[in-house]
Formats: structure tokens, sequence, C-alpha cells
């Protein structure tokens, strides 16, 4: 056996008992309690968009909660049931700087503190609080901290704060999947050469940069169509890892898609010349996930490295060809067998389904809500999402043993976390790509204007 396929294996088919960890993450469970540790997405910030908006249901990681923004401008999140008789808050009036319960009329500032009782002739506001948990806004996103209060860190900064929400891109998707699943897909660089595969690929022309440098989007997709079996290095980091996906392009040179995983669930996908947009999956429950996609609306690539985006030739539906903020709704679904054209999936592209992501959906959701890991037969190509569950375990199993979580703390720069694209210089070593020593990078951080952001892929 190699080195590589004894570490898959070590890392990656799971005992029944690990497989649980990792994918259950309610109250009180080894994997619900290390996420709680995190600022964790909770709901999107045009969800609930105005002073005294109305309320919006957040089921975050097993607990139904519901979030608002009061008359104020405060943004409360906090136990869905009022501690009065458990009728849902969602329904409550959001006036006089809280949240007041329809059925008596008692009222909630966001801190959860019951700040009126007028069914009650003698009040006894000071002797009820309900759960609640702090917010921060960043990115057109609400994110909330579930873990107690003593062990709140500083909000983790990816690069959206002290910029306005109206300059990032803010989406999400729900999935009929288990969190971990749906972000496999992610740090999965092999599957871009089979899935979303289009037999149009071959007609692409060569236009001259497959050579050491930044290639076209254009001839990205030749290259993942012509070597299908990359070779996968990873590299840890303080955060998590980056790893390259190693293809041998057509001309021979060698081609790398660099991803970046930062725990618990933040993916930095590849793309020309370096990537700014994540992708996190957050638990709805242990069932079901958001599939979070954040960017800037802009940014910036003086020498216009990639050219047209990857996308433009594409012929499936595409986060670019129908990017739109919010919640991105679902056309493609199990009941609907995900449109599947089996006559398209003979003649035209691998999967037979017209949208990009819903691929990814397909094949995600097909495996049931939560995967039986201890089925697995796991490949080389397969080393990064073994390592991404060896980090999470180890790290819930750690907590429960009163170990810090990893990636946490002040002074720590997320911004610099970026995933890359490239054809290798002779000696030039993929770590040093998408990072601050990284000469595109800086020539990018140094320019006064900006290019529109159009490479999004997982």
């Amino acid at each position: 056996m190699s080195r590589a396929h004894a570490e898959v294996r070590r890392y990656g088919v799971l005992k029944a008992e690990d497989n649980e960890i990792l994918t259950r993450v309610g109250p009180g469970t080894l994997m619900g309690e290390l996420l709680r540790r995190y600022w964790t997405p909770a709901c999107l910030s045009e969800e609930i968009p105005a002073p005294g908006s109305p309320p919006a249901r957040v089921r975050l990681l097993g607990e139904k909660l519901v979030a608002f923004r009061d008359t104020a401008g405060r943004v409360g999140l906090m136990q869905e049931n009022c501690p009065h008789r458990g009728a849902s808050l969602y329904y409550g009036r959001n006036e006089d700087a809280a949240l007041r319960c329809v059925y008596h009329g008692w009222a909630y500032d966001t801190e959860g503190r019951c700040v009126d009782m007028p069914s009650e002739p003698a009040p006894f506001c000071e002797k009820v609080r309900m759960r609640a948990y702090p917010t921060h806004e960043s990115g057109g996103i609400v994110w909330a901290y579930l873990g107690p209060r003593e062990t709140m860190t500083p909000f983790r900064d990816f690069g959206s704060d002290g910029m306005d929400a109206s300059e990032f891109i803010a989406t999400k998707q729900h999935s009929t999947c288990n969190w971990v699943q749906a972000m496999e897909g992610n740090i999965d660089t092999a599957h871009i050469s089979h899935l979303h595969q289009w037999d149009g690929i071959d007609d692409i022309p060569d236009d001259g940069s497959d050579k050491p440098g930044y290639p076209s989007n254009a001839m990205s997709w030749k290259f993942w169509r012509h070597d299908r079996a990359p070779r996968l290095e990873l590299d840890d980091t303080w955060y998590g890892y980056r790893y390259a996906g190693i293809r041998t392009t057509p001309n021979g040179n060698t081609h790398v898609r660099i991803t970046a995983f930062a725990v618990p669930f933040h993916t930095m996908v590849a793309s020309i010349p370096f990537s700014l947009g994540q992708g996190m999956f957050i638990p709805i429950d242990d069932d079901n996930c958001w599939r979070y996609f954040t960017a800037p609306r802009t940014w910036r690539n003086p020498r216009n490295l990639g050219g047209a985006n990857l996308f433009s030739i594409a012929p499936f539906s595409t986060p670019v060809s129908t990017a739109t903020d919010g919640i991105v709704p679902r056309r493609y679904t199990a009941e609907n067998d995900y449109l599947i054209d089996r006559e398209v999936q003979r003649t035209s592209t691998f999967s037979g389904v017209a949208d990009f992501v819903s691929q990814d959906l397909m094949v995600t959701e097909s495996m049931g809500p939560i995967y039986d890991r201890t089925q697995e037969q796991l490949g080389s190509t397969d080393k990064a999402i073994s390592r991404m569950r060896h980090l999470l375990i180890s790290a819930a199993k750690d907590l429960a043993e009163g170990k810090e979580p990893p990636a946490l703390g002040a002074g720590l720069d997320f911004a610099s976390i970026r995933g890359a694209e490239k054809i290798l210089e002779p000696g030039e070593d993929w770590r040093d790509l998408g990072t601050d020593d990284d000469p595109v990078v800086r020539e990018a951080l140094s320019a006064t204007t900006g290019e529109q952001l159009t490479d999004m892929v997982d």
C-alpha cells in the first residue's frame, strides 16, 4: 500500500462512532459544542432588512431561534418560543425596541431580557430571561456566537468588517443533507473532471495560454478534462490546510488548483489568479444545511488574468448567470430527479443536469441525509476530505477534554486565506500562490480600481 493511500485509509474510512461525532450538531454533542465556539452565520442581513421589520425564523445547530432587528436597529437572536407559555415569537410584534409575544404581550429585548409584562398585575420582568445569543453583522450576514459567553472570542473577520454590506454578495441555499456531506464537494478537486464536464470543451480553441503562468478560464476547462486523476498535495496551516490538485496539461505543463479549508466550515476554492469568495456550510440540524456564499462584488485583477469568467462558455445555469443576493430558490430537487435529461447526459453533458450547483446537490443529497462513512472505499484523491474530517473530529474530542479549539483568538489574519490557480513556473512552489507573498496578490491589493467579480466555482 502506498504511503498516500495509507494516510487516506487512516483518516478517511471512519468508525461508526466517529461518523456520529462528525455529523451530530445539537446541544451537548461533541461536534455541536465545537461549532458553538465559532462565530456562525445565522441568517442573511436582508432577511431582517430594516428596524422594526418582521422577525425571521432561524434553525441553527438544531436549535429553533428567531432573529429580529428592533426598532432601534439592534439585531437579536433568541429562542423561538416565549418563556411564558411557549408561543412562537416568529408571530410577535416588533415594536418599542423589543419583540412582543402576541399571546399575552410579554416583550423581550435583543439581550433576551423581559422588558414588559402587561398581562400581570404585579410584573416580575427581572425574573424572566430567555436564551439569546450575541450577534455581529458583517458582509451581509448576521453572525452569532452560540457558545458559553465566557469563552467568546473576537469575530473572525474574513475581509468584510468595516465595509458596507452592499459591497458584498451574500447568498444561501438549502440542502437536504448533513453539512459535512455538502462541504466535502467544495474541497474535492477530482469531481470537476467528471460531474461538471460537457462535451463542448473539446471544441474550445487553444488560445496559447497552456504555458507557465496564468491560463485563461476557458483553458482551465480543457485541463480538467485532459487530466481526470489529479495528484493531491496538502499543506497544514494554523487555520486548517491548503491543498493543491495537480494536473498535467496537454502541453505537458503542471497546472495547480489550490483550495483552502478553515476550521470549521469555511472553504476558499481555487480560481484564477486567486479567490476572494468563500463557501460556508452551516448546519440547520443533523440532516439539513445552508450553503452560504459570500464575496466582494468587485475585486482587483489589474491585468485581467484569466480573461472572461469561467462560466461564460459553459452550457449550465451558474452562480454568475443567475447571480442574486438572498436565499437562492431550489428548482432542481430530489422530488423532480433534479430535472435530469438522459438524452443530454448521453450526448452533451456528463451529468445531464442543467444547473451547475444542482449537479453538486444531486450527488451529495443522493447519499441520504447522513451517509454511513464506514461503507466508503476511498482513494488518493480523497486526501483533502480525509484531512478535514480528521481535523474536525480531533478538535471536537480535544474540546471535550478541555483543550481549546483551533483557529481562534485575537490577531489572526483570516482575510489572508485564499485559493489560487496557475500553471507553475519552473521551480515555483504552489504553496506561495494566493498568499500575501504572491506578487499577483500584492499587485491586486495595491491597485486602486476594481474589476467585477467573476470566478465562483466549487
